[in-house]
């Protein structure tokens, strides 16, 4: 990407693109307008470098293109709060409400729209790292307390995109920060993007949320046990994914769900696990996260056209977004997402690449 499409001043802030590079030729491009993953180049089994993101070419597109959220840093909180409302500590706080009725990714500004105080540096180790900061103030997008955000990216030499989400408050508030990169393991040339149905899929997961028609989970937590969600054994992404017999898929318009670990908070085992046949290319997903949602791009429609001239169809990206369930400040019974002041919150996210 050229740096000089990526530079402007957005709410008096300096936007510019940053490049990461690792020893063996991999490269992640981020601007610090909403954090947003530009390109990520990882070598495919034949040695060729390919992009396995979605995203747009300059600073404009992503101000005015008509997909929101392609490689953003996404909170407060990620995924969707019923009618944009919940109650904490006796006193019912009220969302944006951008998506029908219910709140998602923190509001129509976020902080996908915002710009974050970028420091490029190399760690210890002589790695790339890109530290992310941004002060959410009280009141903003209806959420309590003042939120003092850090992000840490790290292209690592065992071709990781490693990123660490740092949070602490003034007053409780819920916290779920999250990222929502599309990835396409096939590769992203020009024209027209390849389906991602032929991935295989793989979700370290006995359990997940069901949800209704409006997405927002039941409430239940249901077994994969005998139904197209169950990917505890590789499958392809499509094998299942036209099953609108299924409640389910049909609520989602395919897989748009939350999926409940094994993995007890330990990032070092496999969360989820996605490889293309045909460029060979293998993500591994880790998190200290309870879950995480699978998106298979159920509403691209072919009417964005990205960088390159990319046109993204139906199901032409899948993101694995590392999360606490959605909904949770609504369900008392589940993983608890309120950040207390004196508390520290701490996400890992690591996506491995390999062939």
């Amino acid at each position: 990407m050229n740096d000089a499409d990526f530079k402007g001043n957005i709410d008096g802030k300096v936007v510019a693109l940053h490049t990461l590079k690792n020893r063996r030729g991999m490269v992640a491009q981020i601007t610090n307008f909403g954090g947003r993953v530009v390109n990520l180049w990882v070598s495919d089994n034949n040695h060729n470098m390919l992009d396995v993101v979605t995203g747009f070419s300059s600073l404009d597109a992503y101000k005015n293109g008509n997909e929101a959220y392609f490689g953003a840093l996404i909170g407060r909180y990620g995924n969707r709060i019923s009618k944009g409302k919940f109650t904490l500590d006796g006193v019912e706080y009220k969302l944006a409400t951008n998506n029908g009725e219910n709140h998602l990714h923190g509001g129509p500004k976020g902080f996908h729209n915002v710009v974050w105080d970028a420091r490029a540096f190399k760690n210890t180790k002589g790695e790339d790292a890109l530290e992310l900061k941004y002060l959410s103030k009280d009141g903003e997008e209806g959420y309590p307390g003042n939120l003092s955000v850090t992000v840490l990216y790290t292209l690592t030499n065992d071709n990781e995109l490693m990123i660490e989400y740092t949070a602490t408050t003034d007053k409780a508030t819920p916290v779920n920060i999250t990222h929502h990169s599309f990835f396409n393991l096939h590769g992203f040339s020009s024209g027209t993007a390849k389906e991602i149905n032929s991935h295989v899929m793989q979700i370290n997961a006995p359990f997940y949320n069901p949800t209704d028609g409006g997405l927002i989970p039941t409430g239940e937590i249901a077994t994969v046990e005998g139904t197209p969600m169950d990917f505890r054994t590789p499958t392809p992404v499509g094998a299942r994914i036209n099953d609108y017999d299924f409640v389910q898929l049909k609520n989602g318009n395919g897989y748009d769900h939350n999926w409940v670990l094994n993995t007890a908070g330990d990032i070092t085992k496999l969360a989820a696990k996605l490889t293309s046949p045909i460029s060979g290319i293998t993500l591994e997903m880790y998190t200290n996260e309870p879950g995480v949602q699978v998106y298979t791009g159920n509403f691209l429609d072919g009417k964005v056209k990205g960088k390159r001239g990319i046109v993204y169809k139906q199901r032409t990206g899948v993101c694995l977004e590392t999360q606490h369930y959605p909904d949770s400040p609504n369900k008392k019974d589940w993983p608890s997402v309120i950040l207390e002041p004196g508390k520290t919150y701490r996400s890992h996210c690591i996506y491995k690449f390999s062939v």
